[in-house]
């Protein structure tokens, strides 16, 4: 064989495995295409996540709100940081809404790095 037909048949070959194969036909009826659905988009999964994300957050911004936000407190106190206002602008609040953020997300991380350690994607 030539290496002129070596490089032909390795063409052939490169190029059948880049043709993309036929897409499988559509489910037939209502509810073959309704699980095919839910299978394809990981309906479950989805759903799965979505509220145990909603419980997770309500944890978490109680662990801020009830255990962490006392704490910086008790670290300064008599200051009514809540209530610092300048002119219409209420910065005490945004301000102890950037802490909460800032706790909260750091938790979170937290929360993913020790997931990824024991296996947990």
């Amino acid at each position: 064989m030539s290496t002129d037909e070596q490089i032909l048949e390795q063409l052939t070959e490169i190029r059948k495995l880049l043709t993309p194969a036929e897409p499988p036909p559509p489910p037939e009826g209502f509810i073959n295409e309704f699980t095919t659905f839910l299978s394809k988009y990981k309906v479950l999964g989805l759903a799965v996540a979505f509220i145990l994300g909603l419980y997770l957050g309500a944890l978490v911004q109680a662990l801020v709100g009830d255990l962490i936000m006392p704490l910086i407190t008790v670290f300064i106190p008599d200051v009514a940081w809540d209530e610092i206002v300048l002119g219409p602008f209420m910065v005490g609040h945004f301000i102890g809404e950037l802490i909460t953020f800032i706790i909260i997300a750091f938790v979170v991380f937290l929360l993913v790095k020790f997931a990824a350690r024991i296996g947990i994607d």
